[in-house]
């Protein structure tokens, strides 16, 4: 029995273990480099071919844009004169107002600059982790926003609802931001005070008839408050620019999707005229190009309408971009669509969801989630795309970037301001990505 228990002699003998690879840094500017940029001999050498190849390329554009290029002077010949192989950046800085606003009256634009500034401020309390009710922030902001924002950019005589409803835009702004320092501070929301009042009355959605008595007495004290005040009339031939493109790409993005979800549950849809219409609507916008439309909507148009409606050149644009951008994203719905399973939709009528409701509060959510960079996608091209209103005489940035060559001190200057819309048009379109990109991962859509 001793022996039994005695160890053997192998299993004592010490055998050191192969000596561990170095630790690679991983971590900071150097790892990162280490990591991505020279990880292997192959790795580093496509790194260097790479650099290289950039080198030669961005080697002129640089010289041209940068060290030989001129930035003040007041003529094109002048430039010349400084350096003629460099490009003449003070033709786009003398016209940088004009490719922001177009013809908007300088003295005028303080107006567009508020009502920009508005919209930015409305949508902070998306960025707020303790607001509540987004959806319905949301929805509001586009029933209210177009008229505040026309009314400051058209200005003149508008009829007394336009007035009211555009009132009512900064009082429920003013509205929710009280809701939000009440929230924050620990206090209760601005219509739950009147609450007691209400129940006296009705006791039935109280807290709805509160929160809509606080913004009419808002809306009405800020109708007393700019009863006096009147705005020049600016006509819509006198806008242009980024301004310009920013509002009819604003609106076919806003629009684009509920009219794409539309047309998408319609051609899915069980009922034949329903149905054959959306496929019509798709198949016959998504089937021409978008030049086309324009043109159709501008010339064509105003046939379907009566005489005694007057639709001005913009009105009219804005509903053929609208339809062809919503056309074209009711086929990215569908495709949503067709990716939730049909569990979903058995799930939802075993617990008496009719059609709508399965569809609200089940299918959509997760298709939108599904098809967030399809939407983005498809947001950009839109952005892009609304630079081919200046073929049929708007005077958006990209009209007004050719303009600069036929002005008398400029003339000629051509691939300067091109350069400098393509610069303006990516950081928008890289900003919209980045944030598509948050979105996902807010939403933790990426693995």
């Amino acid at each position: 029995m001793g022996n039994q228990t005695r160890p053997r002699a192998e299993l004592l003998e010490f055998i050191p273990r192969p000596n561990r690879p170095p630790v690679v840094v991983t971590y900071g500017f150097t790892g990162w480099l280490k990591k991505n940029l020279f990880g292997s001999f192959w790795n580093t050498l496509l790194t260097i071919a790479v650099f290289i190849l950039l080198y030669l390329l961005l080697k002129p554009f640089l010289e041209w844009s940068v060290l030989k290029a001129v930035w003040v002077a007041s003529t094109r010949r002048e430039c010349l004169e400084i350096s003629p192989d460099g490009a003449c950046w003070a033709g786009v800085i003398s016209w940088f107002n004009n490719l922001i606003y177009g013809r908007y009256p300088n003295d005028l634009q303080w107006r567009v600059n508020l009502s920009f500034g508005i919209g930015i401020i409305w949508l902070i309390p998306f960025a707020l982790k303790k607001v509540k009710n987004k959806i319905v922030i949301g929805i509001l902001a586009v029933v209210l926003y177009p008229f505040l924002a026309s009314y400051l950019f058209l200005g003149g005589d508008r009829s007394s609802l336009h007035y009211f409803i555009a009132c009512m835009a900064p009082a429920y702004l003013l509205m929710v931001y009280i809701n939000i320092i009440l929230n924050y501070t620990g206090y209760q929301q601005l219509g739950q005070y009147l609450e007691p009042l209400i129940e006296r009355v009705s006791r039935k959605k109280t807290t709805f008839l509160s929160q809509l008595t606080c913004l009419l007495v808002l809306s009405l004290l800020a109708v007393f408050i700019f009863q006096g005040v009147h705005l020049k009339h600016v006509p819509f031939d006198r806008w242009g620019g980024l301004f310009l493109t920013v509002i009819i790409s604003g609106f076919a993005i806003v629009m684009a999707l509920p009219i794409g979800i539309m047309l998408a549950l319609g051609r899915r849809s069980k009922m034949p005229v329903i149905k054959w219409f959306s496929i019509a609507v798709i198949e016959l916008v998504r089937s021409v190009p978008m030049i086309t439309v324009l043109f159709m909507s501008v010339t064509m148009m105003p046939l379907f309408f009566p005489n005694t409606i007057d639709l001005n050149k913009l009105a009219q644009v804005i509903i053929a971009v609208c339809v062809f951008a919503g056309a074209y994203m009711a086929e990215t719905v569908r495709g949503g669509l067709q990716s939730i399973p049909l569990d979903q939709f058995d799930a939802a009528k075993s617990v008496g969801l009719g059609y709508w409701y399965t569809m609200i509060l089940v299918i959509l959510p997760q298709a939108l989630k599904a098809m967030i960079p399809n939407i983005v996608t498809s947001f950009i091209s839109m952005f892009k795309d609304t630079t081919l209103v200046s073929i049929i005489g708007l005077f958006d940035i990209l009209l007004m970037a050719r303009n600069i060559s036929i002005d008398k001190n400029w003339y000629g200057l051509h691939s300067e301001p091109l350069v400098a819309i393509s610069f303006l048009f990516f950081i928008v379109c890289y900003g919209m990505s980045q944030y598509s990109q948050h979105l996902e991962k807010k939403l933790k859509l990426n693995p």
